[in-house]
């Protein structure tokens, strides 16, 4: 009876996380930000910022602490791995190698600068901020800080893309390329500072653990990516050209593996599967089927588990002094300043106007979901503190929901409007958001 009493717990914990996400992704949604933007922010007014300071009775009865029963924590730690694992996969094979190669000249000066700056400027943050938390090394606490404030989400800056209907513009197809560099990067630069950490500043373990990362790179290369490419021609599609039982479970198979073997390696499990997607981006069948059959449920249900269970470990209250209250301003001005300088510097190098340079830097600081796994990792390997993390969460949260509306004022007048303006009345129209391709149906 114990585990059907902590069953129950448990569902009741899901039915709740997966109804205020959708509510509040829609919310969001009508307030002019991607979907993503509400739900992340349902997980944290689940946490003990806001419904645990506001209702401490419903709070404790709803997510029991650990050491009490019916505590499901967890649990929940769990589930937001696995949905993790399998959503890192998708971004992998989201990853289009095809821009990358059309505007690498300029979508890797504006990805460079943008990584470079609030690197730099985020890790001399963290130095100026360490003496609050002797208790961490200074090293780590600083890199992790600088990977964070330097990451872009691709996935977010997709869908504004998308719902601003700029996606076929210079500007568009330029943020995109640099955010999927950035992307890259960011995940090399994560997995360089997570091998640091692990390997206790060892510079031979971290140059061992580097070394084995590229291995395998080359292993899903040059062995996975055949073999993987001649059994979706043989059997991953049925009759239908839908993904086969057969086919999905081998997939999950080799996901899981590949989660596992970056974790053996000493780096987070999270970076195996975002190769493994990345290495078969090009098949798009394959593609298309994967998300068919599996995209909508992991977003759906997965993720909000994971933006809950970040809220959950972020307390406003540890932010108590006023060094701290000052240090998150700080940090909010390095992070957008960092990223928005250097990708604007970068644009306008490129041939880009003064206000398309700035809508430039204004996307690229969408930060969300990327940004969330770079804070977590850290937390999770003792990097980084409790008021260090609720920091970084809110520098994601707040960078995010900015730049719809900045960049909404700022295309007007320009000739990125006329695209916005046409989503706009297709969408009031439909009373939904539109994909590319309808999208460019309705130009042609």
């Amino acid at each position: 009876m114990k585990n059907e009493a902590i069953l129950v717990g448990l569902l009741i914990q899901l039915v709740v996380i997966v109804l205020i996400a959708r509510i509040a992704g829609q919310i969001g949604r009508r307030l002019g930000h991607p979907i993503v933007v509400g739900e992340i922010i349902a997980g944290l007014l689940l946490g003990p910022s806001f419904l645990g300071s506001a209702f401490p009775g419903m709070f404790h009865a709803l997510f029991p602490p650990d050491g009490q029963p019916g505590s499901t924590n967890q649990v929940i730690y769990m589930m937001s791995q696995i949905g993790l694992v399998f959503l890192m996969f998708f971004i992998g094979l989201e990853f289009d190698f095809g821009n990358v190669k059309s505007h690498y000249k300029s979508a890797s000066l504006v990805s460079i600068c943008g990584i470079v700056l609030p690197f730099a400027l985020g890790t001399g943050f963290g130095y100026w901020l360490h003496p609050q938390f002797p208790a961490t090394n200074t090293l780590a606490f600083s890199l992790f800080i600088g990977t964070a404030v330097s990451i872009t989400a691709i996935p977010i800056l997709g869908r504004i893309l998308i719902e601003f209907n700029l996606t076929a513009t210079d500007v568009g197809v330029l943020t995109i390329t640099a955010a999927a560099i950035d992307d890259a990067l960011g995940w090399v630069c994560l997995a360089v500072v997570s091998a640091i950490v692990r390997s206790k500043l060892d510079l031979m373990e971290t140059l061992q653990m580097m070394a084995m990362v590229a291995i395998l790179a080359v292993i899903l290369l040059k062995v996975v990516r055949p073999l993987a490419i001649r059994g979706i021609k043989k059997g991953f599609l049925d009759k239908s050209g839908k993904a086969s039982l057969n086919g999905l479970a081998m997939l999950i198979v080799a996901i899981m593996l590949s989660a596992t073997a970056t974790n053996k390696i000493g780096i987070s499990s999270l970076f195996g599967p975002f190769m493994l997607g990345a290495v078969l981006y090009d098949q798009t069948e394959f593609k298309e089927a994967v998300f068919q059959n599996m995209k909508n449920f992991i977003t759906a249900f997965f993720l909000p588990i994971f933006f809950t269970f970040t809220g959950l470990h972020t307390n406003m209250g540890s932010l108590g002094s006023g060094i701290m209250w000052v240090a998150l301003g700080l940090l909010l001005f390095v992070s957008f300043f960092g990223k928005f300088v250097g990708c604007f510097v970068a644009a306008r190098l490129s041939g880009f106007e003064t206000r398309q340079a700035s809508a430039i830097g204004i996307m690229m600081n969408t930060r969300a979901l990327m940004g969330l796994i770079a804070a977590n990792i850290g937390r999770e390997m003792g990097a980084i503190t409790a008021p260090v993390y609720c920091m970084l969460v809110l520098m994601c949260v707040i960078s995010t929901i900015m730049a719809a509306p900045l960049l909404r004022r700022l295309i007007r007048g320009t000739e990125m409007e006329a695209p916005y303006r046409l989503s706009e009345y297709v969408s009031s129209r439909r009373g939904m958001g539109l994909g590319i391709g309808e999208l460019d149906e309705i130009v042609a």
